[in-house]
Order: structure tokens, then C-alpha cells, then sequence
């Protein structure tokens, strides 16, 4: 893919690194930074557009905008020598980044994991089947540390399955159910995500009861009127006493006290008048 202006001083040497950052390979000064830095995101833009175009996507998923939004990384691999244009050429890219993902393994259980994601990779029609794409893969995977059966794939087309079988033997795919493939080998000897210890909770101050429970204990049941009139209280009356020792009495053949009265009646007047009299005393007379 051709540019009309140099790529030397925008991409550098054949392999060029590009990050959120789009800092150009070749700055010579603050002077060209501003020419440079929009020349890189032209080329970025055209890139992504040439990928979405050759895999039928309705929309882009490589442009500088998306670079700068995401911790994602570009290599693009371009024609140093100038074959054809004086001028340079770029052959293709390949974009990486991390993504937090929840897969599958082989028997269905859900594993949460963070791999290095192969998002997007193109190399320029003309120039296929040379070896160019198998060059810059290889050069990932050397620059990122990284295996290729532990790399989960987005949205892999036909040419690129094709393509990871034919170099690096990954054929057997374990589905998932989001857009992601992976392939035999991944779990394998991995390890298993560090578990976070829960919050330490500030310290207090011990205490054996709380204020409320405290203050509960505190509370006595206020008896209902006209009982809970006290001398204290303006208006009041003197504290209550037993009501108990106002109330007939008589005793029983045994010797035990029966508070009944002697006509067995609880409404004869008898009962009725000592009541009244124990109320009158309770309020006159206290104990």
C-alpha cells in the first residue's frame, strides 16, 4: 500500500511499534512532529480501512481514534527497500492487546483470564502468500513473549484459521460463546488468578455492648395513667403503694386467706366500696 509522502521518517525501520501514544519512529524535531504524527495517523486510517474492506466488516476496527481509546498495540511491517516507489510501502499490520475474558474450557467450566488478543490482521492483497504474513506474525510473538496457542483470536476469518493451522498447527478450537477462538493448549499450565483478600475493616474501639443496647437497658416501661403520676411531676400525685393490703380478705378452713367476698360475688357492693376505698387511700394517703 503506497502513501504520498515518506514513510521513512513516519514508520522508521521495516518493523514499526506504534502504541496509544502515536509517536512517529522518525522525529527529527517539533518542527515536523505535528507533519509526522498526522502522516501516522493516515496511514493507521487507511490500514484499518484496507483490513475491514478485504474481511467484508461493515465499519473499521483499527483506526488511530480507536489506538488512542485502547492500551492496544500495532506492529506494522513495511517495504524498507523501496521496490517499486521510491517513496516506501507499507505490506500489512497485525494489532494485539490484552482483554479480560471469560472462557471455556474443555469440559464447560468458566475461567476468567487475561490473554494477549489477536484483534486485527491484514497484509496488502498484492503481496500474499510471500511469507511477508508469517514474518510479522513471528515477530509478535517474539517482541510480545508469547506462544502461539496461548493467543485468543477475534473474530478469526477463514484465511487466518487457515493461516494458524498451516504455520503453527492450531487446528483443534475449543468453542466459546463470544466472539473469541482458542485453541487446544490453552489452559494448559496456567496459572491459576491470584484471589484478593477481602478489606481490612478500620479499627474501633472494643466495646461490650453497643449505645442502643445500652440505652435499652437503660428504659423502664412507664406504667399507664393514672399510675405514672409521681410527686416530682407538677400536678402529680404521691407515689403508688400495693393496692394489696386495702382489699378484703377472710380466711378459708385451712388458715389461708381468700381475697373473695364472703358472698362468693365479685360486683357485691361489700367489694365494690373496698375498692374504691383501697383507690381513695392510694391517692390521699400514701404508704
Amino acid at each position: 500500500m503506497e502513501f504520498p509522502f515518506d514513510l521513512a521518517p513516519v514508520l522508521g525501520d521495516r518493523f514499526c511499534v506504534v502504541d496509544q501514544h502515536l509517536r512517529p519512529a522518525g522525529r527529527r524535531g517539533p518542527t515536523h512532529r505535528g507533519d509526522l504524527e498526522q502522516q501516522l495517523r493516515t496511514v493507521i486510517d487507511e490500514l484499518g480501512k484496507a483490513s475491514a474492506k478485504a474481511q467484508g466488516l461493515p465499519a473499521p476496527v483499527t483506526s488511530a481514534t480507536r489506538m488512542e481509546a485502547n492500551r492496544h498495540v500495532l506492529y506494522i511491517l513495511r517495504d524498507a527497500e523501496g521496490r517499486g516507489t521510491p517513496k516506501g510501502a507499507v505490506i500489512g499490520f497485525l494489532k494485539v492487546g490484552y482483554k479480560k475474558l471469560f472462557l471455556l474450557d474443555r469440559n464447560g467450566a468458566h475461567n476468567e483470564a487475561e490473554p494477549l488478543c489477536v484483534l486485527d490482521f491484514y497484509i496488502h492483497e498484492s503481496l500474499q502468500r510471500h511469507g511477508y504474513g508469517r514474518e510479522l506474525f513471528q515477530h509478535m510473538l517474539q517482541s510480545e513473549r508469547v506462544e502461539p496457542w496461548r493467543l485468543a483470536v477475534d473474530r478469526p476469518s477463514e484465511k487466518l484459521l487457515a493461516f494458524l493451522h498451516k504455520h503453527y498447527g492450531l487446528a483443534d478450537a475449543i468453542p466459546q460463546v463470544n466472539n473469541f477462538v482458542i485453541f487446544e493448549g490453552f489452559f494448559s499450565n496456567r496459572p491459576a488468578p491470584p484471589r484478593r483478600p477481602p478489606p481490612k475493616r478500620p479499627e474501633e474501639e472494643i466495646k461490650p455492648y453497643s449505645l442502643s443496647e445500652r440505652d435499652f437497658l437503660r428504659e423502664e416501661t412507664e406504667p399507664p395513667w393514672p399510675f405514672n403520676l409521681t410527686s416530682g411531676r407538677v400536678g402529680g400525685s404521691p407515689v403508688r403503694g400495693s393496692l394489696r393490703p386495702f382489699l378484703l380478705r377472710r380466711e378459708t378452713p385451712d388458715g389461708q386467706t381468700d381475697p373473695r367476698p364472703p358472698d362468693g360475688r365479685t360486683d357485691a357492693p361489700q367489694h365494690r366500696r373496698a375498692r374504691w376505698a383501697a383507690l381513695f387511700y392510694f391517692f390521699f394517703f400514701p404508704q
